[in-house]
């Protein structure tokens, strides 16, 4: 497969495909998970999967270092009645269930975590009010676990909402039952200084729908690994994502969806805006399709907008098929400055520059912020891109 890109500004990349002609597929998608830190070596920086990473900025999450405080992050649960919360011990065995570690930080996080949340949905149970974590940080150091499941025919919106001074290594599971629906809202708004690694993972039911929208614009560095795998025919996933990134910030999103069940559909859609010295966004998009897949359905998009010199994007879209038999499969990456013509048929109507750039930019986020449809964490989030295009003409 073809090595990830630097994409200069105004580029356009179409990733890669990849078609298997065997069952046994080598290549860094299908790399083996584990439960066990010794079986992840320490990453220099060279490997693939680390090489866009900044690990001297891990805090120590990467090389074993990094030290537990008690105090380091505070969880809160507000969910409607009929939902189960729970704190459970290691041996839960939901614990792990919806995907395994596969890297080291989440291995990591996952021997060291004391006890995990636990948020059910009953089956058949339909909220009308969303499930809303609040993760604070307290400025030490917190390996965490938590598990939504929902049972046959659920539906549920979640929102967990990440907020304060931390560093924070995590993983997150996400159960869904046959027929179930699930909407997940990850908002990282977190203090300049704050660490936060963390793989997303959703077993998705037979004809169950999973949509996760992934929002990042705080912390000094952001690397979330969301991953969705499929217990049934039928299935649907749509992956939305939205970045902000700052001067210095480094903001890395990289996902995989295996398409192991026939006849299910995955849609990825991540949008990012950069603007300062060093602001570094970096996507991956990978999709497996296996041989026993057939009639799946799947796309994936990347699109940044770089808004100042200085900034640097790294998009990388790859497809891994081991079978022909799909309804289909496509991918696309672009990254641009702000578009001329746009600037000037704004400003030619009597809308001063700065304003139109506001309006370019909010337009570029519109259809991702829609997908959220909470509207309290809407309004909370154009909010925060307003602040953001402030503070980028100040």
């Amino acid at each position: 497969m073809a090595e990830a890109q630097n994409i200069p500004v105004g580029s356009t990349t179409a990733g890669s495909i990849a078609v298997a002609a065997e069952s046994t597929v080598v290549s860094r998608m299908s790399a083996p998970p584990s439960f066990d830190v010794a079986d992840f070596p320490v990453p220099h920086g060279r490997e693939e999967e680390w090489r866009f990473t900044p690990l001297e900025r891990l805090r120590g999450l990467h090389d074993g270092t990094a030290v537990a405080d008690g105090d380091g992050v505070k969880v809160d649960i507000e969910a409607p009645e009929g939902v189960t919360v729970e704190t459970v011990g290691r041996d839960d065995a939901r614990l792990g269930k919806a995907g395994t570690p596969v890297d080291r930080i989440a291995a990591q996080a996952y021997s060291h975590f004391e006890q995990a949340s636990v948020v059910t949905v009953p089956k058949e149970t339909v909220l009308t009010e969303p499930i809303r974590i609040a993760v604070h940080g307290q400025g030490g150091t917190r390996f965490g676990h938590q598990v939504i499941e929902l049972g046959a025919f659920a539906e549920a919106v979640v929102v967990i909402d990440h907020t304060g001074d931390a560093v924070l290594a995590a993983n997150v599971d996400y159960l869904l039952g046959d027929g179930a629906k699930l909407t997940v809202v990850s908002v990282q708004d977190w203090d300049d200084k704050a660490v936060h690694v963390a793989q997303h993972n959703a077993l998705v039911g037979r004809d169950a729908s999973f949509k996760s929208v992934v929002v990042t614009f705080g912390g000094d560095v952001v690397r979330l690994h969301p991953r969705v795998e499929y217990a049934g025919t039928g299935g649907e996933a749509e992956l939305y994502g939205l970045y902000f990134t700052d001067a210095g910030q480094h903001q890395e999103h990289r996902l995989l969806v295996t398409h192991n069940a026939p006849h299910c559909k995955s849609n990825v859609a991540y949008k990012g805006a950069l603007q300062g010295e060093s602001a570094h966004a970096v996507w991956i998009g990978d999709v497996l399709i296996e041989a026993k897949a057939e009639g799946t359905d799947t796309y994936e998009m990347n699109r940044n907008l770089v808004l100042t010199d200085g900034a640097r994007v790294d998009s990388v879209p790859n497809l891994e098929i081991e079978t022909g038999e799909i309804v289909g499969a496509g991918h696309a990456s672009a990254t641009g400055r702000f578009d001329d013509e746009q600037l000037f048929y704004l400003m030619a109507r009597g809308i001063p520059e700065q304003d139109a750039r506001r309006l370019v930019v909010r337009g570029f986020f519109a259809e991702l912020v829609q997908q959220i449809g909470v509207a309290d964490i809407e309004e909370r989030l154009l909010a925060k891109i307003e602040e953001e295009l402030e503070a980028s003409v100040a």
